[in-house]
């Protein structure tokens, strides 16, 4: 049996949230503990050259990217466990959860930093190199890679709103965008698929499914084998860029019974902190964010999800998707800020005594054993 590890912070993850989460919470001097996902790194581990990453002018190697993220998360003494987290409880505090390897946890807060993946067809060509092509001219980020298929003709696959909008960000930098369906319709929405349609640089390829990324490590990426699922010929297609756009799945299906999530597994977490519904778990990164999938903005939400555990382990509250505000010892703070519901039960004013607040002025909670002597 492995030992029973108990520590303040704990994060699942160890992509650009996770880490960032990590570097906060060490400086914080809360020891946290890195339990490295399913893919240590995060996506950007499988990615090649990083040009948009403040801080690094020339580009980065993705890989080298996290190493630098790891490293500086080392220096200020987190501690970092590789395995997998199959099963949390999520009751009560500490909360607890057990690894593969037979580890059992115990987290005063716990941030979840497990991140999405991109879904894949699962066909020839399409995995990351050397095995495949992808970093070669595969891609699943137009945001990410678009830059370097600057006047190339792409395929984008798919035919819902994730592929439209690839597709129109990739127009201003392909010389020709072709997306390719397996249906003779699309299912975006109608303000996408009208963008999409009315878009010069945008051709369709209807009825077809991708069998295989043709090309080399030396060539890259130069075309695709279809198969026309109407008339059953095959045929391949000219291009320098595939780009698979079919959507994303979060790692999140381990807390599924636990946190509230949208219907495609992100967590929901309160907007303006990354508190979860359950007070002490937060979510961050790709497993919360369904929209901008950034390492930048991932690297920010790892950084609100840390001092938001700070704040909640000193006893300060943390705003919840509730629009109420939570403490460590469970008082709630009601959304007006008017009313304070302690543990027990009883409702207290939390406005000042003697000074009500005028009009539209905020009021600002504050614990007792926090006020200044008179």
């Amino acid at each position: 049996m492995k030992e029973t590890l108990h520590r303040e912070v704990v994060i699942v993850g160890s992509g650009p949230a996770g880490l960032t989460a990590a570097i906060y919470a060490a400086r914080a001097e809360l020891r946290p503990l890195v339990i490295h996902g399913p893919q240590p790194g995060g996506q950007l581990t499988i990615t090649t050259e990083v040009e948009n990453y403040p801080g690094f002018a020339n580009g980065i190697q993705g890989p080298e990217l996290m190493q630098q993220f790891e490293e500086q998360a080392k220096r200020f003494g987190t501690e970092f466990l590789v395995t997998f987290v199959n099963k949390v409880d999520l009751g009560r505090r500490p909360f607890t959860l057990w690894t593969e390897d037979g580890h059992e946890i115990r987290a005063e807060t716990l941030i979840i930093a497990s991140g999405a993946s991109a879904k894949w067809l699962g066909i020839p060509g399409e995995a990351p190199a050397p095995e495949g092509l992808g970093g070669m001219g595969v891609s699943a980020c137009a945001t990410c890679d678009g830059f370097f298929f600057k006047g190339k003709p792409i395929v984008v696959v798919g035919g819902g709103d994730t592929a439209m909008e690839e597709a129109t960000f990739l127009t201003r930098y392909a010389s020709r965008v072709t997306v390719v369906h397996r249906r003779d319709s699309l299912r975006a929405s109608k303000i996408m698929q009208d963008k999409a349609l009315k878009n010069p640089k945008i051709d369709f390829i209807w009825n077809a499914d991708l069998k295989e990324v043709l090309g080399s490590s030396e060539t890259g990426v130069t075309g695709i084998r279809l198969h026309d699922n109407r008339t059953g010929e095959e045929s391949e297609f000219a291009c320098e860029g595939v780009f698979i756009a079919i959507g994303h799945k979060p790692n999140t299906d381990v807390f599924k019974d636990w946190l509230e999530m949208d219907s495609v597994g992100y967590i929901k977490t309160a907007g303006v902190s990354m508190a979860t519904n359950i007070p002490g778990v937060f979510a961050c990164g790709d497993a919360q964010d369904s929209v901008y999938r950034q390492a930048i903005t991932a690297a920010g939400t790892g950084c609100m999800a840390a001092i938001d555990a700070e704040r909640f382990l000193d006893s300060l509250p943390v705003t919840t998707p509730t629009g109420e505000e939570v403490t460590i010892e469970g008082e709630v703070i009601s959304a007006d800020h008017e009313k304070v519901t302690l543990p027990g039960g009883e409702v207290v004013s939390n406005l000042p005594e003697d000074q009500p607040p005028a009009d539209g002025e905020a009021v600002v909670y504050a614990r007792h054993s926090t006020e200044l002597p008179s």
